[in-house]
């Protein structure tokens, strides 16, 4: 009785059909990170150009210029913008702003997308599609009627509160809400019902804090809004001491720009405090953008 052993010859046929095939999987990978790292370089580059010349002492707009020499590196236009613009109050002025948008579309668009969401009413359907109409409108064909409502009726120009209240509900925010409410399960808000739950203890205890993925994309969203806002922050404040860092580098550019000795590199430190929060608020939320376990709260 013979038998015959085939696993070596196997074993040799198939290790080099493994590195064939890992070779194969290497080149795409390759091929795919060399194409990410070229655009993130690309992406990168503007950023890294506006550091770069908020630094230098003497400006160099040419392409030598964004690989300085070190003796050319100094902190003297963060110096002269301050000095000319008062960034601590700008910066102070545009926090002010966005932190009253951020408040107002956090309350009102947890509110409201809750109520399309989770409540049974008549016409809910037809306010969500309303909801969704206001996106293609663009802001700028609101600015004139605004502009008479608050500056001329309510009288709240060169005010906080006249900054505000343009951007207080985003539609954004309420169909942000309203989709992630819809994934909770109802069960639930039953459940609590019958314990006597109110309906606002099931929005602040139990929906919110299963959303919060929801909470931080709206924050993030919502602050670059206001913190970058040139328009309305322009036309409704007057006074220097009130507007927004993004309103006071626009006139520190067409007013006083061309009585320092680096205008260039003055206007570059601006615009590089006006970026540094939106970047940290993103490096540090970027955790955050984790999808939820929101099946977790109710037991099947």
């Amino acid at each position: 009785m013979t038998t015959t052993q085939q696993t070596p010859a196997a074993g040799r046929t198939t290790a080099p059909a493994r590195r064939r095939a890992s070779r194969r999987a290497v080149v795409p990978a390759l091929v795919g990170g060399l194409t990410l790292g070229i655009g993130a370089v690309v992406f990168l580059f503007p950023f890294y150009y506006m550091v770069v010349g908020s630094l230098q002492r003497e400006p160099d707009q040419t392409v030598a210029g964004a690989f300085p020499h070190p003796s050319n590196l100094t902190l003297s236009n963060y110096v002269t913008i301050d000095a000319r613009l008062d960034l601590v109050r700008s910066v102070l002025n545009s926090g002010i702003f966005a932190a009253g948008v951020i408040i107002c579309t956090v309350v009102f668009g947890a509110l409201v997308g809750y109520a399309l969401a989770v409540l049974q009413w008549r016409g809910r359907g037809g306010v969500f599609a309303l909801a969704l109409l206001v996106q293609v409108v663009p802001f700028q064909l609101l600015i004139i009627p605004l502009y008479v409502l608050i500056a001329r009726s309510y009288g709240l120009a060169d005010n906080y509160l006249g900054m505000i209240l343009p951007f207080a509900i985003n539609s954004t925010a309420v169909i942000i809400f309203r989709q992630y409410f819809l994934q909770l399960p109802q069960a639930m808000f039953e459940a609590a019902r019958i314990d006597g739950a109110s309906e606002l203890q099931l929005l602040t205890k139990i929906a919110l804090p299963l959303i919060r993925p929801a909470l931080v994309t709206v924050v993030l969203l919502t602050f670059i809004g206001p913190w970058n806002e040139f328009l309305w922050p322009f036309l409704i404040t007057k006074r220097a001491d009130l507007q927004p860092l993004a309103v006071a580098l626009a006139n520190y550019l067409s007013n006083v720009a061309n009585s320092t000795a680096n205008p260039f590199g003055a206007l570059l430190a601006g615009a590089v405090v006006l970026v540094l929060p939106v970047v940290v608020l993103f490096a540090f939320f970027q955790r955050q953008f984790v999808n939820a376990d929101l099946s977790s709260g109710v037991k099947e």
